[in-house]
């Protein structure tokens, strides 16, 4: 295979220059799959896992580290055998049309990430690390009473842990094995900007929604109180829009940013359903959506130190919102100790025949969601004492998780829903009723008003850095 030279300008956080890279790439378009290349899958974080382990960061008053690999996919194994043409300057002379095999990979091959991340995690779990189960992009050390976290998003690496001597200890033994950049405190990870409070920390991307804006060319706009007009429909007819290029590029930045601000889940998820064909109408939601994000730039999550460590979930779906389909909007938002971990907000796959029916759904989702992030902190060994709880505002979605017997209003139900009937009844999940005014998981099933929409930012502890959210507002638990 060929090659290529590439030159890339890194930034800091604030924009500013911070170094000039070339790099050597190989033309991996030209691998034939068996014969230089197999499998080429590398898992990365999710961004569940990043913030779960943020909140436990800042609720025990650990130390955040940022680590980066230099030029970490020199450093995998090839277990096939690939061939490249010398590099101009590289030329062996008395060979001049011979062609090299690689050894280690390259950056530009199929299975260059896939060979790093086992180079990697071998040399962890020899160093006595676990892999987690719920995430593999998680590792763990557990030794006596010394605890400690590595997150891996390909080179980029977050450490995290109770024994400041063991953190600096393994740092020195990662980089003898690796060129290991110790970055100190973490601030700038992903395009994920940290930024430490008081109590806690932010975590936001101004940068990126910065970029997002002059790209759309809407730095200069006039910003909105809400992404969404309060009960706007969405439907497919209408006006062609000119360049869909253009609109799926600017939704799928939009969906990166929604990682910190859930606030824009909603919108961004309706919006995201016309990628195929959007229409003149869907793209002034979009540059709405834009100008809500021009007047909160520097919002983020605002994580603390909490009273309490407990696992609340909120549950909400509004039933039949699609106006074409007829199938149900549902969203849900899981906070550890008051701080917000996980949110979604997605249209239901089948059509319910009532409210109680899409209300039982998503608690279902959301039950699935709990049960992954408990699982997730068990291997932390940071698993609350006091058993999860889902907040729901229906009570006959209530009645049904409760209550066994109600065979003939649930018997078209499929069955992979029920299992949320067994965790209530096992006593590993408690379901709970919440007035709608309170109901958190609200905003990702509708476009609400101003009033509204500004209440239940303010109780996901969504705001500026220096922001207190208003002082006393908390999530509310009954």
């Amino acid at each position: 295979m060929g090659f290529k030279w590439l030159y890339r300008t890194k930034f800091h956080s604030d924009g500013s220059i911070n170094r000039h890279k070339a790099r050597l790439v190989a033309q991996g378009f030209s691998q034939i799959p068996g014969i230089d290349y197999s499998h080429t899958f590398s898992p990365v974080v999710k961004a569940s896992t990043v913030r779960i382990v943020l909140s436990l960061a800042v609720i025990n008053g650990w130390n955040l580290h940022q680590l980066d690999v230099d030029n970490a996919f020199l450093h995998g194994h090839l277990n096939e055998c690939v061939y490249m043409e010398q590099p101009p300057g590289f030329t062996n002379p008395k060979f001049p049309n011979h062609v090299c095999r690689l050894n280690k990979a390259l950056y530009g091959l199929k299975q260059a990430s896939r060979a790093w991340f086992h180079r990697l995690s071998t040399f962890l779990i020899n160093n006595d690390f676990t892999c987690s189960r719920a995430d593999t992009s998680l590792f763990v050390f557990k030794r006596d009473s010394c605890v400690m976290y590595l997150l891996v998003y390909v080179d980029d690496l977050i450490l995290t842990g109770n024994d400041t001597h063991v953190l600096k200890a393994f740092i020195t033994r990662l980089n003898r094995e690796f060129a290991i950049k110790d970055l100190g405190k973490l601030n700038y990870f992903l395009g994920l900007e940290v930024t430490y409070t008081d109590n806690g920390l932010t975590l936001n991307q101004s940068k990126y929604a910065k970029d997002i804006l002059e790209r759309a060319q809407m730095l200069d706009a006039k910003p909105v109180p809400t992404p969404l007009a309060a009960n706007v429909s969405f439907t497919s007819s209408g006006e062609p829009y000119s360049d869909p290029t253009r609109y799926r590029s600017i939704v799928g930045a939009l969906q990166y940013l929604t990682i910190t601000r859930p606030d824009i889940s909603y919108a961004v998820n309706q919006v995201s359903q016309f990628l195929h064909a959007p229409t003149v109408l869907h793209f002034q939601e979009v540059k709405r959506i834009l100008r809500y994000i021009k007047g909160t730039m520097n919002f983020g999550l605002n994580f603390s130190k909490p009273t309490h460590s407990s696992l609340i979930g909120y549950s909400d779906a509004d039933w039949a919102r699609c106006v074409e389909t007829r199938r149900s909007t549902y969203g849900y938002s899981i906070f550890l100790g008051g701080n917000l971990v996980s949110w979604s907000a997605k249209k239901q796959p089948t059509i319910s025949r009532s409210s109680c029916e899409s209300e039982y759904r998503a608690m279902a989702n959301t039950a699935a969601e709990i049960i992954w992030i408990t699982h997730l902190l068990q291997e932390l060994h940071a698993l609350p004492p006091d058993r999860p709880t889902i907040m729901c505002d229906n009570r006959s979605a209530l009645f049904l998780t409760q209550n066994p017997i109600s065979h003939k209003r649930a018997k078209h139900i499929d069955l992979d829903y029920h299992f949320i009937r067994e965790l209530v009844t096992s006593g590993k999940l408690h379901t709970k009723f919440i007035p709608t005014k309170l109901q958190v998981a609200d905003i990702f099933t509708k476009s609400l008003p101003r009033s509204q929409f500004e209440f239940f930012r303010n109780l996901l502890h969504l705001g500026p850095p220096s922001s207190r959210l208003k002082g006393n507002i908390k999530v509310p638990s009954l």
